[in-house]
């Protein structure tokens, strides 16, 4: 796990047609067929096997990026009813957000609320409208994608967008896979992570193929359009799966 070493992947690159930037894909996780297991085997993100429990990776509470983030969910909140939500009646009666850890400066990080030790937006097994995201439930009922109702760490896992800027101003983004190291010190605390686990490469359609809408959200419609053109044109890796890729014990 935590002590093995990254794994062996292949990346593309090329120059942002209208910026100083180049973009940088892992096209190993992006042509694999991982795909979210949650309630068909995801084993959650506390130190033990959680499977039974559902919760996923809603452990703990949703971390915001920024007040756009925070506001994002104020308006999807409106929208939704007891009917989707099991802690509704909390949330109305005491808030869905709470300040999370002090940083180094001594700020704090707005995030959910945690209700019985998860996220308040959580339904449990058992509810009504089956257990998972309230927000994602409400949204599909509506019609309209999920990661518009949503805190942007919810959609955008398992997709880690990280940008650099070298001395002469030009910029480097990179998307890959969110590794445990990308969840501090906690995250080699998880029993369980589902990018690095074979039972989560399971899907029918390519990661870049299955989670356009995330991508094209994170990067853009026309770099999203090359990257396709980019990794459908050129060479497949010999290996499609990135857990097996991992070097072996020698």
């Amino acid at each position: 796990m935590s002590g093995e070493p990254d794994e062996i992947r292949e990346w593309v690159s090329f120059a942002d047609p209208t910026e100083h930037r180049t973009w940088v894909f892992d096209a190993t996780f992006l042509r694999s067929s991982y795909t979210c297991i949650y309630g068909a085997g995801c084993q959650g993100v506390l130190d033990d096997d959680a499977t039974e429990m559902a919760q996923g990776c809603c452990s703990y509470g949703a971390h915001f990026v920024d007040e756009d983030d925070v506001a994002n969910l104020v308006k999807a909140f409106v929208r939704l009813r007891p009917e989707h939500m099991q802690f509704h009646a909390e949330a109305m009666a005491e808030g869905f957000l709470d300040a999370g850890e002090p940083a180094a400066d001594g700020s704090h990080v707005t995030v959910t609320r945690l209700v019985d030790d998860a996220c308040i937006f959580l339904n449990r097994p058992g509810f009504a409208a089956g257990p998972g995201c309230a927000l994602h439930i409400a949204a599909l009922e509506a019609g309209e994608r999920p990661l518009d109702w949503k805190p942007n760490v919810c959609w955008q896992v398992p997709l880690r967008l990280e940008h650099s800027t070298d001395e002469n101003g030009h910029v480097t983004s990179r998307l890959r896979d969110w590794k445990r190291r990308d969840w501090g010190e906690g995250g080699n605390e998880f029993h369980w992570w589902c990018t690095e686990s074979p039972e989560a490469y399971v899907g029918h359609d390519p990661v870049y193929v299955s989670a356009r809408d995330e991508i094209t959200e994170l990067v853009g419609a026309e770099i999203y359009d090359l990257l396709v053109d980019v990794l459908e044109h050129e060479r497949a890796p010999a290996l499609p799966t990135p857990v097996s890729l991992r070097p072996r014990a020698r």
